[in-house]
């Protein structure tokens, strides 16, 4: 499979109107931009707010997100034989995180999901929960199922607690071993910044995102991203399961094992104050191997980053992402 390795990312589903989160108005905040405008970037400290998440303390406003809810009796049997998860099945309040696939394999949406018994919810990037439920409700043809954008009436929310919520009765809860994420009515999201302390702004969250090597789609794909390429075929896609669209590209790769980039950690030199920009070069002896995809300050790692590199691109080569000296931490091996 033909791929350009030094194509940026494509963002082009980033939200047309932004919707600014009422959390906005709490002290230090200030406003993140694309592809998270409409929440904070931070509020005064950014580095303080990491230290405070990595504890466990603390809450990060992802109402910016699209947040999608499937009902119906064959929910889960349809998204199975739509998406790369094995989702027949699925278990009351266990979290799961499944693909949706082009015809060719190229990662289209990353459905960050869980069900409640009686529907599935599901957080994907900001902007996307239209296109996304438009091609869903193409597909739904005489099955037991409806699907809805709700991203007027629901907010995403991010605890650092990997534990249910003490109220069986409150919002539907995403636990994860990072934590937790609340679907909240979005009438609630300023009573809920109101009663909880330490907010921590998308700096902060992204940081440790980076670090834990989590790909975002928009920043780590782009149009020809394919599942092995990131990472994402040990955590988002089942192996053994039926078809689904794209499966046949998953299977090709799989069995041949020669995806054409591979996704990488960078350690930047922190001798340079600058961040390399999303999109920008990554060189290996000035040639272009590939893109950086996401980069950030740690509280304690110092400047990191994301990047796609070609596949045979040596792991103990020292790289240049925007100049600056990196590297590597292998994610995807080679």
């Amino acid at each position: 499979m033909a791929t350009s390795p030094v194509s940026s990312p494509d963002q082009s589903s980033a939200p047309s109107s932004v919707r600014p989160s009422p959390l906005l108005s709490l002290p230090g905040a200030v406003a993140a931009e694309a592809p998270d405008e409409g929440v904070a970037a931070h509020y005064g400290d950014p580095l303080r707010e990491q230290r405070r998440l990595a504890e466990g303390r603390g809450f990060v406003d992802l109402s910016h997100r699209g947040v999608v809810r499937v009902s119906g009796p064959d929910r889960l049997s349809w998204l199975h034989s739509l998406t790369t998860q094995y989702l027949t099945g699925l278990k009351p309040g266990e979290a799961t995180l499944t693909l949706v696939l082009s015809p060719h394999g190229h990662i289209e949406h990353a459905m960050y999901a869980v069900d409640d018994g009686e529907a599935l919810w599901a957080h994907v990037e900001p902007g996307t929960a239209p296109a996304l439920v438009a091609f869903l409700d193409r597909m739904r043809f005489l099955l037991r199922v409806e699907v809805e954008d709700v991203t007027d009436a629901y907010a995403v929310v991010f605890e650092p607690v990997p534990e249910p919520l003490a109220d069986a009765a409150g919002p539907p809860a995403r636990v994860t071993a990072d934590g937790r994420e609340l679907f909240l009515p979005r009438a609630d999201l300023a009573a809920f910044g109101a009663e909880h302390a330490d907010p921590a702004g998308m700096w902060a969250y992204e940081a440790l995102r980076i670090a834990a090597h989590r790909p975002r789609v928009g920043n780590e794909t782009d149009h020809r991203t394919i599942v092995h390429e990131v990472g994402w075929i040990d955590t988002a896609v089942h192996l053994d399961k039926g078809c689904y669209r794209g499966q046949e590209t998953v299977a090709r790769v799989q069995n041949l094992g020669r995806p054409p980039r591979r996704l990488v950690f960078l350690h930047l030199d922190g001798t340079e104050e600058k961040l390399p920009a999303t999109g920008a070069p990554v060189e290996l002896d000035g040639r272009p191997v590939g893109f950086v995809t996401s980069a950030a300050r740690h509280h304690e790692l110092g400047t990191i980053a994301l990047a796609l590199i070609k596949r045979n691109t040596a792991v103990d080569a020292v790289l240049r992402a925007d100049g600056v000296p990196a590297s590597q931490e292998v994610v995807v091996p080679a």
